[in-house]
């Protein structure tokens, strides 16, 4: 099923197809600490023809379901993305100072992902503003954070509000933590993505707002992202493929043309996205906070 029109996804690897190894990427799929982890690094344009994404490093965690495990399970789910996290932040910068970007509307369930993850951060920039003291001795890096909301609840390009606080705040660092749609089923909150090439909002549910990038804010952008939605129209062409249907009538078809704007949640979703809002905002919380 590689008709463009039904591939919806954030996620580089979905994008890889299943050809092997294709001009312009270089692919890696190793095991760690019992969960696979995928690297796709973007080379060239040729590269960003076939993924339609820039180039770049796009690590995959493919975690499970968190909210289904043990603590021991979940600690090392942690300590794989909290070491992957600080790996590629430690290419981009020095990391004394970031900027945490919530992205999304946190009034819907499978859109609060990124409003979640900043409720539990731990908030440094102002200790280092009033008790530098203190700051030297307790933390390594300034963490401030943002939960700009979206363009239908503020009226204000989600772009404008982060470059606004970069602006004042100066960090050498955006994380941008988002919820994804992905092309399969399976990948729905079991996934991690970390990107260093920034993110489009609402790209993968075709609502494509400006991106968030080095050159639109000005400094590098890392993307944290979950994917938690699929197109309604990707599930039912899988199913067809699966049951050995191809050809696809023009009935049929105009099914999958209205289909194309209905995205499926898990029916868990709330408690899934609230358990990897957490499994992310302490693996932050442990990047940049613990010296």
């Amino acid at each position: 099923m590689d008709d463009p029109r039904y591939i919806q996804s954030d996620l580089a690897m979905e994008r890889r197809g299943t050809d092997g190894e294709s001009e312009g990427i270089e692919y890696e799929e190793t095991k760690r600490g019992g969960f696979l982890l995928t690297r796709l690094r973007i080379k060239n344009k040729a590269g960003e023809r076939t993924i339609g994404r820039p180039r770049g490093n796009y690590v995959t965690l493919s975690v499970g379901k968190p909210w289904l495990m043990s603590e021991e399970q979940l600690e090392a789910a942690e300590d794989l993305l909290c070491r992957e996290i600080g790996d590629m932040a430690k290419k981009i910068c020095d990391c004394k100072s970031v900027l945490v970007a919530g992205l999304g509307n946190r009034a819907i369930t499978a859109d609060a992902l990124g409003p979640l993850v900043t409720d539990d951060l731990v908030i440094t920039r102002h200790v280092r503003l009033h008790e530098k003291k203190l700051f030297d001795s307790l933390f390594c890096c300034e963490v401030a954070s943002l939960a700009p909301g979206v363009l239908a609840q503020t009226g204000i390009e989600t772009l404008e509000l982060i470059r606004g606080a970069v602006e004042r705040v100066r960090p050498e660092l955006v994380i941008a933590v988002d919820a994804l749609a992905a092309r399969g089923v399976d990948r729905l909150a079991t996934t991690v993505q970390l990107c260093d090439t920034g993110i489009a909002p609402g790209s993968g549910i075709g609502n494509t707002r400006s991106a968030l990038d080095r050159e639109s804010l000005g400094v590098p952008v890392m993307a944290i992202g979950v994917p938690t939605v699929v197109n309604s129209s990707t599930l039912v062409r899988d199913a067809l493929e699966l049951g050995g249907i191809n050809d696809i009538s023009p009935g049929l078809e105009e099914v999958l043309e209205n289909g194309r704007s209905f995205f499926v949640s898990l029916k868990e979703s709330d408690v899934a996205v609230r358990e990897l809002a957490g499994l992310i905002s302490r693996a932050i919380n442990r990047t940049f906070c613990e010296c």
